[in-house]
């Protein structure tokens, strides 16, 4: 079994958008813990209202969504046992440049060496695909 370019490259964007979009959905999600709404159905129709009507989240998890889409299309011609431990390793890796990029706090020297340690993984993953 050979991993194409066509179906490296897929799962490639899948992570960059699924890694991409985390750390701008949190950003975008700030502020809902402060909501408050009658009951259990009215905080939740107070968070859904927050979140629908806010362009800074809807942009990121419709690329999110987008990613998922994406990787269930892949799936029909890349085998699960490589698709999965690939995209998910990358995604994280995407999240944490993407959250340094955005400012956040990745956790310094031992974040570096996991997104080393798991890129190592990932070429060795591909390697004997």
């Amino acid at each position: 079994w050979t991993l194409f370019p066509a179906q490296a490259a897929a799962l490639v964007a899948v992570a960059a958008l699924w890694g991409g979009s985390g750390p701008f959905l949190r950003a975008a999600a700030a502020g809902m813990e402060e909501l408050r709404g009658r009951g259990r159905l009215g905080q939740l129709l107070a968070e859904l209202r927050f979140l629908s009507l806010n362009r800074q989240y809807l942009v990121p998890f419709v690329l999110n969504q987008a990613g998922s889409l994406l990787f269930y299309l892949t799936l029909a011609s890349t085998d699960l046992s490589l698709a999965v431990p690939l995209c998910n390793s990358l995604a994280l890796v995407v999240t944490l440049v993407t959250g340094k990029i955005l400012g956040e706090d990745i956790g310094g020297k031992r974040a570096v060496a996991g997104m080393l340690l798991t890129l190592l993984g990932v070429s060795l993953c591909v390697a004997g695909a």
